[in-house]
């Protein structure tokens, strides 16, 4: 069972307690006299004036990177022809429900959200991207209570970890496989159809959105994030709205998780935390300093009794079988990560082989289409400094939660959706 919270102060002027949930997030899908109700699809008078809004209060893209927002807007407004705008709702992170749960109870948000993308950028046409049966219908279905006046197709993929890359969602929407392309271009300069397109989390589009219908608040609703919280055993999860800055620790204590004794941090992205992780902030420049990174805002918390050996090794197997198999450095690097964290867990690696590991570690970001072996690397990264007494107790003595090996399927990350 998932819960869904909000975490924001109240008091606010002119901000719901939860502006991205809704006054009544358990309510099922918003139909279009509800979302009409709370100030959507006010008329856009002065696109400009939206636009200047979004960069004045920092909005960052909240599908994982955290680009800023107005840079990519901008960028896709200045470029010449006429732009493209679409709703990124393809979750490829395991851990994450966020995009799935906006676009199946709020589908009017991500619509309208959408709509003043076009109108800031010029686009005529927009699509709608994502994976999810149940986000599907209620997208269609929102689509034909209100028409936006921007021509939108909804496009349905399969689910995997690389085909919400932004590259890979071009090239699905233009009938090709889910699968990253080299860079550059990048979609903003030349996406479908060869046009500057806009590929935005749907997350985004909704604060874009909310923004719109709540000026006063807009530095708080940029401010805040969606976060998916779970844990070990099959314990309890949560999707939250959070300000920036929370602690970790806060997270942790909403599902019961208090005394983790280490997280896995930005889905599969942000890498293996352990002493001290109960200090961390939901910050993307602080978590970057720390060696992390916040990602898609999924965290999963490890009890003090987890092997995190174990965990890194299904993670990186996990993105091992996820690759795209397009990049031979990616292949070969995942398989040689995976492998060797493989042979750590069944108590076979000595120190050539940890020395191998950090290497890769470290020579591997950056050489892939795609951040999937960025991914991998830093799950290895973390592992070896955060957790070296574990690592050489495996050496030692056989683990008895390695020698009972999971499945490399993402399965322990997984988050129903609420």
């Amino acid at each position: 069972m998932t819960g869904v919270h909000s975490l924001l102060p109240e008091g606010q002027p002119g901000l719901l307690v939860s502006p991205v949930f809704g006054a009544e997030p358990y309510r099922g899908v918003e139909d279009l006299p509800a979302y009409l109700a709370v100030g959507g699809y006010a008329p856009l008078t002065m696109r400009d004036r939206l636009l200047d809004r979004i960069h004045a209060v920092g909005l960052r893209g909240r599908g994982g990177a955290g680009f800023p927002t107005a840079v990519k807007l901008r960028a896709v407004r200045d470029a010449p022809g006429r732009a493209v705008v679409v709703a990124n709702g393809e979750e490829g992170e395991p851990g994450s429900v966020k995009d799935r749960w906006l676009l199946r109870h709020r589908p009017h948000l991500i619509l309208d959200g959408l709509w003043l993308a076009a109108a800031m950028t010029g686009a005529e046409r927009g699509f709608v991207y994502l994976s999810d049966a149940r986000a599907e219908q209620a997208v269609r279905h929102a689509l034909t209570e209100r028409p936006t006046g921007l021509s939108v197709d909804v496009v349905r993929t399969d689910p995997a970890y690389v085909a919400g890359e932004e590259t890979a969602v071009v090239r699905r929407i233009e009938g090709g496989p889910a699968l990253p392309t080299a860079k550059p271009p990048r979609p903003f300069e030349a996406g479908i159809g060869g046009a500057p397109t806009l590929v935005a989390n749907v997350e985004t589009l909704a604060r874009i959105a909310v923004m719109r219908a709540c000026p006063d608040a807009a530095a708080a609703v940029a401010g805040a994030h969606l976060v998916t919280v779970s844990g070990s055993g099959g314990s309890t999860a949560a999707l939250a709205e959070v300000p920036v800055g929370t602690h970790l620790k806060v997270l942790a204590d909403l599902c019961g998780h208090g005394r983790a004794g280490a997280v896995l941090l930005g889905g599969l992205f942000g890498g293996l935390h352990g002493a001290g992780w109960s200090d961390l902030r939901l910050d993307h420049d602080r978590l970057r300093a720390a060696g992390g990174a916040l990602g898609c805002g999924a965290l999963h918390f490890l009890l003090p009794e987890d092997c995190p050996v174990a965990v890194a090794t299904e993670a990186a197997g996990y993105l091992a079988a996820q690759s795209a198999r397009q990049c031979g450095v990616c292949i070969s690097g995942t398989g040689a990560l995976a492998g060797s964290l493989a042979a750590m867990a069944r108590g076979e690696a000595d120190d050539a082989a940890t020395d191998r590991l950090r290497r890769w570690s470290r020579e591997l970001p950056g050489r892939g289409a795609c951040g999937l072996l960025d991914a991998a690397a830093r799950v290895v990264s973390t592992l070896l400094a955060h957790f070296p007494g574990r690592i050489a107790a495996h050496r030692e003595a056989t683990c008895p939660t390695c020698a009972d090996p999971a499945p490399h399927d993402g399965r322990r990350f997984a988050v129903p959706v609420p």
